[in-house]
C-alpha cells in the first residue's frame, strides 16, 4: 500500500468542509485502506488553521470544533519526524513541508495548492505523484 501525505485544505474538505469529493479518501482513511503519513508540524498548520474566524463559523454550523477534527487526524495519521528539505523548493513556504514529507516517504502527495500542482512533474522524477482529488486504485 503506497502512503499518502495530505495538504491542510484536503483535510478541511474532509472533516469541515465534508466536500463530497474528498469523500472516497475519507472514506479509504476509515477503512484503513490507505496509509497517510503526517508530521508535528503539519498537526499545529491544522490546529492553527481551524480558529480562523471563517473556519469557526463552518466548524459550529457542522456541530463540530477544532478538537473533532484533531481527533480524526489523530486517528488516521501516521507520525513521523518532519523530513529533510526536497531537492525542489515551493514558492509557498507553507507547502515545503507537504513536499518534503511526500519526497521522503515517496507518498503520494494530496493537494489542491496551486503552487503545489505546478510542481507535479519535478515532483514526478523524484517518485512523488502530485494529485487534487484521491482517486481509489483500481
Amino acid at each position: 500500500m503506497r502512503g499518502v501525505v495530505i495538504d491542510t485544505n484536503i483535510v478541511l474538505d474532509m472533516w469541515v468542509f465534508d466536500d463530497p469529493r474528498s469523500r472516497p479518501l475519507n472514506q479509504a482513511l476509515q477503512s484503513g485502506d490507505v496509509h497517510w503519513w503526517a508530521s508535528a508540524e503539519m498537526r499545529e498548520e491544522l490546529l492553527r488553521v481551524l480558529a480562523y474566524p471563517h473556519l469557526l463559523a463552518r466548524q459550529a454550523l457542522r456541530g463540530i470544533n477544532a478538537l473533532d477534527v484533531l481527533a480524526q487526524f489523530d486517528q488516521h495519521a501516521h507520525s513521523v519526524s518532519s523530513a529533510e528539505r526536497a531537492p525542489y523548493v515551493c514558492n509557498d513556504a507553507d507547502d515545503q513541508k507537504f513536499i518534503d514529507l511526500a519526497v521522503a516517504q515517496q507518498a503520494t502527495l494530496i493537494s489542491k495548492d496551486k503552487e503545489v500542482l505546478r510542481m507535479k512533474n519535478r515532483l514526478a522524477r523524484l517518485g512523488v505523484v502530485v494529485l487534487p482529488v484521491w482517486v481509489p486504485p483500481v
